[in-house]
């Protein structure tokens, strides 16, 4: 074999090996990056489920004069969607979700849209006045209200 022949074999062959490193080199940037990008995607959709939970919250207090029990109270709001003449009406505005070609659905907001799909932690402090409760997704930090501030009735933990 001639030296000229070696040399364009070996130019090949590095070739091949530069482009399969310039391949792992681009995923192995992107791809966390991509992972960052759809956690905070996630997050937004997580805390717009909340706060649009919160909105019920303050229309059912609004109506019935005070916040659902501790006790069944996620499951007493989702009723209370499903049985108020108003609610029924103008739910699918009042609490639009936030993807297009999604559809309102009462049973389904009092959950997380993070996998594997938890129900949201509802607590009341009924023995303030006014009475305060907490929100809070189970899979992170985030919340709304307090149950010893009053200050931050309604107040996300992101605000």
């Amino acid at each position: 074999m001639d030296v000229d022949k070696r040399n364009k074999i070996f130019s090949i062959i590095l070739g091949i090996i530069i482009i399969v490193l310039g391949y792992w080199l681009y995923h192995s940037i992107i791809d966390p990056y991509q992972e960052v990008i759809e956690r905070e995607q996630m997050t937004k959709k997580v805390r717009y489920r909340m706060g649009t939970v919160r909105d019920a919250l303050i229309q059912y207090e609004r109506n019935k004069g005070n916040f659902p029990p501790t006790k069944g109270g996620l499951d007493s709001l989702v009723q209370y969607l499903k049985t108020d003449s108003m609610m029924v009406a103008k739910g699918d505005s009042l609490f639009k979700p936030r993807a297009d070609n999604a559809t309102y659905n009462p049973d389904s907001l009092v959950y997380s849209p993070r996998p594997p799909h938890p129900k949201f932690e509802y607590t009341l402090n009924d023995t303030l006045r006014p009475q305060i409760y907490l929100l809070e997704d189970p899979a992170t930090d985030d919340h709304i209200g307090s149950l010893t501030k009053t200050t931050m009735l309604n107040a996300g933990s992101w605000e």
